[in-house]
Order: C-alpha cells, then structure tokens, then sequence
C-alpha cells in the first residue's frame, strides 16, 4: 500500500533534499498555497506547466435530496475548484 505524505513529511523531504531548513521551507510552501488559494479565489488560473493548473469553476443552482428523509432540497449556485494533472506528473503515475 502507498504511503499518504503528509506536509510535514513533505516539508522534511524537501528540507533534506536541499540543505534548507525545515522552518524556511515550510514558510515557502506556506506562501505558495497562500497565493494559489488567493489567486483561484479571486477567479484567476494558476498553471504549474508540467505539474497542475488550479481555477474556479462555477456550479449551477440544482435540486438534490435529503438522504435522510427523500426530501427535496434546492442547492444554490455556487463555485468549486478543478485540479487538473500536468503532463511531467502524469508521466511520473506511469
């Protein structure tokens, strides 16, 4: 079974690989999620070339069902966020 790496194990593999320390290399991922977030929130794109693009995508307002009850419920419209694999990671997985 695969290992799930976590952040922290993420940060120490990196720390490791290249003599940084852990504390300046989990500030930097730390400042690259704080910008992929903010930019995807604001409605922006943001591509990795090779690796992942991330971008808002808007879902429209629908009617599903309580799956308690059978009860019908209205769904607003509302945004979500596609990941989408570049084409060096997909390599990787093969």
């Amino acid at each position: 079974m695969a290992e799930t790496i976590n952040k922290t194990t993420l940060v120490a593999n990196i720390a490791a690989a290249t003599d940084q320390s852990q504390t300046a290399v989990a500030a930097v991922l730390d400042g690259l999620f704080d910008e992929i977030s903010g930019a995807v929130a604001k409605g922006n794109k943001v591509t990795i070339p090779g690796f992942l693009s991330a971008e808002r995508t808007e879902t429209a307002a629908r009617t599903g069902r309580n799956p308690q009850t059978g009860e019908e419920i209205k769904i607003p419209a509302g945004h979500r966020v596609k990941l989408t694999a570049g084409s060096k990671l997909k390599a990787a997985v093969k």
